[in-house]
């Protein structure tokens, strides 16, 4: 990569008083001519030194990055604090935060054409369309209003200052950034009111669909609710309605459009030449299954060496270019936090103050119902609400493709339950769907600005409340001692069903409010508190359960390994801690490797294979050639060889051919000489950027696996000292920054597979220890 350029910072504002004064005239003739890619996106960067001039700040705002690119922020008032974050935040991530926003407001189409049609149909009609007032702004916080405009403010002043000379990838592709809002930065994330997570939408396709074909008992049997319900068809539901139709309906555009659902991007003259090769878009905010499951775990006092709490997080999603998740520092009066989180990027989603830290993994309340409408036999757009009939709500709107003359209508159907995405005109029904989204303050996160604020945990049940969405395990440990948690997200309260299957949507099942018993606990006895997507309602929770997990099909080997890891009683260090992130055990190989004793093979290649794993310890370590032959054989080997009734002969017939596959397998792949295979090898994660090749990171081998404590899908992690914060924690990869050419674009990529930590700088000593460029950004005299 190519060296950081502080200079560049440091004459830009002499150029620009020169020019503003006459002494230097630009000559403005055209784009420049550039040699390469790389060279473009290096004249691209910003000003992260020296003294600034941005119009809207009401008072200077002093901002230090340190060493790693993590921006610490100093500000004299609220607004101006949020205002510098949203220009910063813009300086490092302004092209995923143009993806973040249009994904999220149905404009992708404008961008990659006709493919993106169904993503921004789907957000069209499943966004939140208001009301705008103080019920959605001081939801968040009593300064909501004012915190979302100033971040907004800046992000519209860095736009409007660099116009001229935006990211690489606006130059590349000629897209031009809108101005942001408020309501920008409270976009909802739409896709999960008729999304596959469980619980939702098309789960409940599913599930009476299975119930039609098999029984309600083997359905049941088959979805294995976890805890166990005796399952119960809603009164008036016809199973014979849900058709492969309805579930092709359900699933047009679902999922993550940057998964490698988008074309790609047009690159615009003159800079054809420049990036002959493309790809497919992909770039943020997925959810691969393979990267599945977070972790949190938070212990008392009693078990920790200075006798103060230490909290741990890793949230896991896919590993990206860029990272999902960036880190910060914001400080002014009543604010101290650092922390991280995903677009839009303003304050923190997970992080810590002076006395408190805060942590998560999703949880699965049930946030989403499927309403079955039945329509009027002969006038269009009415449905019977009791006994009578009602007019849905129609909206029309335009979507613009990219390459069609003209936009595309759109009719926008909405029942008193929410849009509709199917009707079935021959049965007389239309499939509604009703989510918490469509509620007053449910922007994704942003009940982190009411624990960004706490002072201990005394307060964190109230303050988590107003966690809305998503759905999640929250952890909380101060300094005094203390730790708690408590199950997140708007629930519905249902009287008398539970929303697995869908219901009628004549007035029968409604939605009575919303939840306030959600499952909770302060300062228990086991001395820790630990979630990893598992069932998470403690041992003495009595109320209704507030989610249905499945115990068919679903991890567990993680929740199970951490209670082995956390339980065993004893304080546990700072040091304890970076390895249990990083443990690489799997219980599943404990359980498989007595399957590799007790037996020969006359092939000496299989029995030198077999004899590897016989010895190993089932610890996915990227350096290990035993764990390349056990994870390569995992996925040859046929279910039987572990069934426990097997004859030994059969069993063993099965392990040679799944060893024979394996071998083979590992050949291809990394040679003939199985001295030299290693792990990491077959398990490497990529850092492709979104669309230019040239500006790839090199893959990362890694240790670990979706059953082990470190997940594919570990990346964004911190491990909080609450006696003494500047002790605490950090990693995130590959770089703060998404701009080709800073010196934090990927700065950070090795310690992704290294299992590397670096240190947060949280006092201000500690931060002016660790400074490396400051930046002063000024108001207008």
């Amino acid at each position: 990569m190519s060296p950081a350029h502080p200079c560049r910072t440091r004459w830009i504002p002499l150029l620009l008083a020169l020019v503003a004064s006459g002494c230097v005239e630009v000559a403005l003739e055209g784009p420049q001519s550039f040699e390469s890619v790389q060279q473009l996106a290096e004249s691209t960067l910003s000003q992260i030194e020296g003294d600034l001039t941005v119009p809207g700040l009401q008072a200077q705002v002093e901002v230090i990055r340190d060493q790693w690119g993590i921006p610490h922020i100093y500000a004299q008032n609220t607004e101006d604090l949020f205002f510098a974050q949203g220009y910063v935040m813009a300086q490092d991530r302004l092209w995923q935060m143009e993806m973040w926003r249009r994904w999220h407001e149905g404009k992708l189409a404008e961008v990659f054409g006709a493919e993106a049609f169904d993503y921004d149909l789907r957000t069209r009609l499943m966004m939140f369309r208001g009301p705008w007032d103080e019920s959605e702004f001081t939801s968040y916080h009593p300064e909501g209003e004012g915190i979302f405009t100033a971040y907004a403010n800046g992000v519209n002043a860095f736009i409007e200052q660099n116009a001229n000379n935006l990211p690489v990838e606006f130059q590349l592709t000629g897209v031009r950034p809108d101005p942001w809002t408020a309501q920008t930065v409270l976009l909802r994330w739409a896709q999960i009111a008729l999304s596959s997570v469980r619980g939702h939408a098309i789960n409940e396709i599913q599930l009476a669909m299975n119930v039609a074909r098999l029984g309600l008992e083997e359905a049941n049997q088959r979805a294995a609710p976890d805890p166990w319900d005796d399952l119960v068809i809603p009164e008036g539901l016809d199973l014979s309605v849900f058709t492969d139709e309805v579930l092709e309906a359900a699933r047009r555009g679902d999922g993550d459009p940057f998964a490698g659902g988008l074309p790609a991007l047009e690159i615009v003259e003159p800079y054809r030449d420049l990036v002959p090769e493309l790809r497919t878009a992909q770039v943020q905010s997925g959810w691969d299954p393979a990267d599945a499951g977070s972790n949190n775990w938070v212990m008392s006092g009693e078990r920790s060496p200075t006798g103060v709490p230490i909290l741990a997080n890793d949230p896991h999603r896919r590993i990206e270019m860029p990272a999902l998740r960036y880190f910060v520092h914001l400080n002014a009066p009543d604010w101290n936090v650092f922390g991280g989180g995903e677009p839009p990027f303003v304050g923190t989603d997970a992080g810590n103050n002076e006395r408190m830290a805060w942590g998560f993994t999703f949880a699965g309340t049930d946030m989403v119902d499927l309403y079955v409408e039945e329509l009027h036999p002969s006038e269009p757009n009415r449905v019977r609400w009791e006994d009578d009939w009602e007019e849905l709500t129609v909206i029309t709107e335009e979507i613009q493709v990219k390459g069609e003359p003209t936009p595309r209508t759109v009719e926008l159907k909405f029942s008193r339950h929410g849009p509709i995405f199917y009707e079935d005109l021959e049965r007389r029904v239309a499939f509604a769907v009703r989510s918490v989204v469509q509620e007053p303050g449910t922007a994704a996160y942003k009940g982190s600005f009411r624990l960004a604020q706490a002072e201990s945990c005394a307060d964190f049940h109230e303050r988590a409340m107003a966690w809305m969405v998503p759905t999640h395990n929250l952890i909380c440990g101060d300094a005094d001692g203390n730790i708690a948690f408590q199950i997140t997200g708007l629930t519905p309260d249902r009287d008398g069903w539970n929303g697995r299957l869908p219901v009628p949507g004549d007035g029968r099942y409604e939605w009575t409010g919303f939840r306030s018993d959600l499952p909770r606990e302060m300062n228990p006895e086991r001395g820790y508190i630990v979630t990893a997507n598992d069932n998470s309602h403690p041992p003495d929770f009595e109320g209704r359960p507030v989610f249905y997990h499945s115990s068919r099909g679903v991890e567990t080997a993680r929740i199970t390994r951490l209670h082995q890891l956390l339980g065993q009683g004893g304080p546990l260090s700072l040091e304890d801690h970076k390895e249990i992130q990083h443990d690489n055990y799997i219980l599943q190989a404990g359980h498989d490797i007595p399957l590799f004793r007790g037996w020969t093979s006359a092939d000496p290649e299989i029995e030198h294979a077999r004899d590897m794993v016989a010895n190993w310890d089932g610890v996915l370590e990227k350096e290990s050639a035993a764990a390349a032959v056990y994870s390569r054989w995992d996925e040859a080997v046929e279910d039987e060889a572990r069934e426990p009734d097997v004859a030994p002969a059969e069993r063993q017939a099965l392990m040679e051919a799944g060893l024979g596959a394996a071998l083979g397998q590992l050949e291809r792949e990394q040679g003939t000489e199985p001295s030299q295979w290693r792990y990491g090898r077959i398990n490497e994660s990529e850092l492709p950027h979104m669309f230019v090749r040239s500006f790839d990171l090199p893959p990362v081998e890694r240790g670990g696996a979706g059953g082990a404590v470190n997940a594919n899908g570990a990346n964004f992690r911190r491990i909080i000292d609450l006696s003494e914060i500047d002790n605490s924690v950090w990693t995130n990869a590959p770089g703060q920054s998404t701009q080709p050419g800073s010196p934090f674009y990927g700065n950070t990529r090795e310690q992704l597979g290294n299992g590397e930590y670096l240190p947060i700088l949280f006092s201000r000593e500690a931060v002016e220890g660790g400074a490396t460029y400051t930046l002063m950004l000024r108001p207008e005299e």
